[in-house]
Parts: C-alpha cells; structure tokens; sequence
C-alpha cells in the first residue's frame, strides 16, 4: 500500500500534478477515445440492465396471465361464453391465440364453410395457420431487444480491449515523449486502458448472462403456446366433427 500510494502521489513526467487513481479521475484523465469507449460502454451496461429488468417483469406477467387463462380454459366453460369474456382484442398472447382461432371459426361456421369434409379440413388448416401466425407475432414481440443483449455480451469485452490496447499505446507514447521510463509516467496510461477493460466485463457478463436465462425462459413459453394452440386445434376438430 506504501508502494502504491508514493507512485499515485508521483510527480508526472517530473511536473508538479499527481495522478489521481480514483474512478473519476480515471475517466477524467483518459484520452478522448478511451473516454469515449468508456461512455458507451457504459450505456450500453445501463439500457442492458433497463432490457433485463423489463424482460425478468413481462416474462413473470404473462406467466401469470397464461396461467390464469388456462385455468378458466380448461375449467368447462363453454369456447364461446370464453371468447365473449376475452373480447376481440385480448392483453395476452395465450389470450390472442385463443381469439384469433375464435374469429376464423365463428367466421366460417357462420358462412356455412364446413358443411363438408373437404371444408372442415380447410377450415381446421385456417385455424392452424392463425394461430401460428399470432404465436410468430406476439412471440417477436416479446424477443423485441434481446438482441441487444447477445451483442453486448459478445462484444462489449473486446471494445474494451480496444481501449486498453489504445491507453497502453498513449502510456508507451509518454514514455517516448519524457524519456523517462517510472511507473508514475506509465501508471496512468496503463489504468485507463485497464478501467476500460473492466466496464467492457461489467457491461458484457451481466448482458451475456441474462440472453441466456432470458431466451430459456422466452423458449419455454414459446412451446407452452404451441402447446395450447395444439389442444385448441383437436378441440376445434372434434367440434367440427360432432356436427356433421
């Protein structure tokens, strides 16, 4: 500790200003591109946090509300005291599969489109591609910025190497410049460009980590949907089938 604090409270390149070690100070004394490095990756730290908590709430939201659905779904009410219940333009993706499928079929039934087998087959693949449309787009709505969170946590590391290449260059550059080769000259390159690699692992770990929950968790209720749209297809059939 003696040791570094006499190199901290060094004279620069024989001047009278001391090296201030703190992170402010780092950041402060960096050069512009180490310091615009260290800016950007540390936005890039903030909104991957803001995408993870928002994420971490809506997944816990629409588990809660797939849940519920299912619940009264499979509890014997009737599809069409549901569909009233759940109205045109529902809050929740199990909820809008369930309505998209609905309105294809009162649609069709209404118009007398499955008066014959080669109808209700028509019927039953409209039905399908419904729903697999509405799962496509209510699940690209919820992946919406997990990009973001794969790029930081792929990159973010190697931007702040370049900005640690970058002040090691800046400290070989004094070096040259004052001739002098003292920890005090080389000390305040060498931190930047090591302050710089540390926001770059801060900023990638957490985002690398949470793309990897995240997507395990946005996958899983992925298939809980196509899992009911498979039951609600079979129960739609069977439907078709009693009416004949």
């Amino acid at each position: 500790m003696d040791a570094f604090a006499q190199v901290a409270g060094a004279p620069l390149g024989g001047g009278t200003g001391t090296i201030d070690m703190s992170v402010y100070g780092l950041f402060m004394q960096a050069d512009w591109v180490v310091k615009s490095i260290m800016i950007l990756l540390m936005l890039a730290s903030f909104w991957s946090w803001a995408i993870i908590f928002e994420k971490v709430l809506r997944l816990r939201s629409l588990k809660r509300s797939a849940q519920s659905f299912e619940d009264t779904f499979w509890s014997g009410v009737s599809l069409e005291d549901l569909y009233d219940r759940v109205g045109a333009k529902p809050d929740d993706p199990m909820s809008s599969i369930f309505a998209a499928a609905m309105r294809e079929w009162r649609r069709s039934v209404s118009k007398g489109l499955a008066s014959s087998a080669t109808a209700r087959a028509a019927l039953r693949q409209r039905i399908e591609q419904v729903m697999g449309v509405t799962i496509q787009r209510e699940m690209e709505a919820i992946e919406k910025r997990l990009g973001f969170l794969a790029t930081v946590g792929a990159n973010a590391t190697f931007v702040g190497l370049f900005g640690t290449v970058w002040g090691i260059m800046n400290s070989f550059s004094h070096i040259a410049q004052s001739k002098n080769t003292s920890l005090a000259v080389v000390a305040p390159g060498i931190s930047e460009a090591l302050f710089a690699t540390a926001i770059g692992l801060v900023a990638a770990i957490p985002a690398a980590a949470a793309y990897n929950i995240l997507s395990g968790q946005v996958s899983r209720y992925a298939q809980q949907l196509e899992a009911f749209a498979g039951e609600f297809i079979t129960i739609l059939s069977r439907q078709l089938e009693e009416q004949v």
